[in-house]
């Protein structure tokens, strides 16, 4: 019997932009938060998010799993479709693909915000 694929979701944003860092990474129902993550951009905490999200996909042993999120830029560098022109972003690719050399997810796809289990919690702590 075949699993089925564990479907982890990412987010990443900052207040302002440029400003602190923080990213959500869902997994199982479980929120893995982590905040003050330095001063970056919005894209720079996406790419953060993508890699704890490799991560902790990594962790789960032998399951397979699918990375979903809601940054086209992001998902579209990381899966090769569109190239990375700033440094800062090459860097994050080049750590992301170092890291999914080991065991990478099955795939990398974009969700809309609204079913981004992540972004919804990252939200949450900004109450408008």
């Amino acid at each position: 019997m075949k699993r089925a694929r564990i479907r982890i979701f990412f987010d990443g944003g900052c207040r302002p932009n440029p400003g602190q860092m923080e990213i959500a990474v869902v997994v199982r129902g479980v929120v893995h938060l982590r905040q003050n993550l330095g001063q970056g951009t919005n894209m720079d905490a996406e790419w953060l998010a993508l890699i704890q999200a490799l991560r902790i996909g990594q962790e789960l042993g032998g399951i397979e799993f699918e990375l979903l999120g809601d940054a086209a830029v992001v998902i579209n560098q990381a899966n090769g479709s569109w190239p990375c022109r700033s440094p800062d972003l090459a860097a994050h690719k080049a750590e992301f693909d170092a890291i999914a050399v080991a065991r990478p997810p099955a795939r990398i796809r974009r969700i809309s915000r609204s079913q981004n289990l992540a972004g919804i919690a990252l939200a949450r702590l900004h109450p408008r």
